[in-house]
């Protein structure tokens, strides 16, 4: 069979694997851009095996199983009116709670209780729309990320990706921490192959996962100046998917915030927050079109990694200590109970 139709045989990951492991069903996960999801348009996404759709009404955004409980034809190929969402079918009508309120085909009979769409936990924070599967007073509930960068009025903001792996979470955030390869994959962009030696750094355990920080790296141009200088960063764990980075270098400061949400038992999608305290003349575009080419490149490498299902043993791969981050989180994972995309 040609390689892109192989389907989730690939990874032996099954949908059971996603919806047992209650340690994803408390996370939260960006799923969306906020100006996406517009009044009027529901859109269809899929977390963790399970269809959804993202709607707006007009005091908030909301995610529900993507499923008419009818006949079962998707809720996202209907419309949302700002107070209900429209089944394309026969239109029944969901108030903002999930509620059916009306049914056209019996106007004169109020719809039964049972008639409700699954309702499931979504909000939004930098730009982003974030989802839980888990109610928010569950044992264990996971908070939003905290990002300090985009919090700041100093900084401004702005959303990169989705950024589709076939590949599952686990590794897409270790790459993210892999300095040593800064230099060799994005050689020219985020380093330079001359000059690839880490130093030795610190990690810590958080209450909310490893931090690293004192990360030096040289770069060809960290600062859009055009002039080479090595850099000090610091990175962080926010949830076994979740993972952020800042630049600490001068007066001019720039951090990422990194979210991998499992799409299904093949593939991730990666998004990112941006934050920066510069650069005002420079366009969005041209900032996101970098991180666009950066992310193709580690597509590539990620993919291409086996076992895919990141090895817990640190006995399995061998380790330097320019891989100090990636060992406290592979560490970490095993501590949190997380079953998804390890081994």
């Amino acid at each position: 069979m040609p390689e892109e139709q192989r389907g989730p045989e690939r990874t032996g990951l099954s949908e059971n694997s996603f919806l047992g492991d209650s340690l994803l069903q408390r996370q939260w996960f960006a799923l969306a851009r906020s100006r996406e999801v517009v009044v009027g348009k529901p859109i269809a996404r899929q977390l963790l095996c399970v269809d959804v759709v993202l709607w707006r009404s007009s005091e908030a955004v909301h995610c529900w199983r993507d499923l008419c409980i009818h006949r079962g034809a998707k809720l996202s190929l209907g419309t949302a009116n700002g107070e209900c969402l429209v089944c394309p079918y026969h239109a029944w009508e969901y108030d903002t709670g999930g509620r059916c309120v009306k049914i056209p085909a019996q106007p004169k009979v109020a719809p039964p209780p049972k008639a409700r769409a699954q309702t499931f936990e979504a909000t939004e924070r930098y730009g982003l729309v974030w989802v839980r599967f888990a109610d928010g007073t569950s044992e264990g509930a996971i908070d939003l990320p905290v990002f300090a960068f985009a919090d700041d009025p100093d900084f401004r903001t702005m959303q990169a990706g989705p950024y589709r792996f076939r590949a599952l979470g686990p590794r897409v955030i270790e790459n993210f921490f892999d300095v040593a390869h800064l230099g060799i994959v994005h050689a020219g962009l985020l380093g330079d192959p001359e000059r690839v030696r880490i130093e030795d750094y610190e990690v810590a355990m958080t209450d909310h996962g490893p931090e690293a920080s004192n990360i030096r790296i040289w770069q060809p141009d960290p600062d859009g100046t055009g002039q080479p200088a090595m850099v000090t960063y610091r990175y962080w764990a926010s949830g076994p998917l979740t993972a952020g980075l800042e630049k600490l270098h001068g007066t001019q400061r720039f951090g990422i915030l990194l979210q991998v949400a499992p799409v299904d038992a093949e593939f991730c999608e990666a998004r990112m927050v941006i934050a920066m305290n510069y650069g005002q003349e420079i366009q969005e575009a041209e900032i996101v079109a970098f991180q666009d080419k950066v992310a193709a490149q580690d597509k590539v490498i990620v993919e291409s990694q086996r076992p895919e299902l990141l090895p817990l043993d640190l006995r399995e791969e061998l380790h330097l200590r320019s891989d100090l981050m990636a060992i406290a989180y592979r560490k970490w994972l095993r501590a949190t109970g997380m079953s998804y995309g390890i081994a």
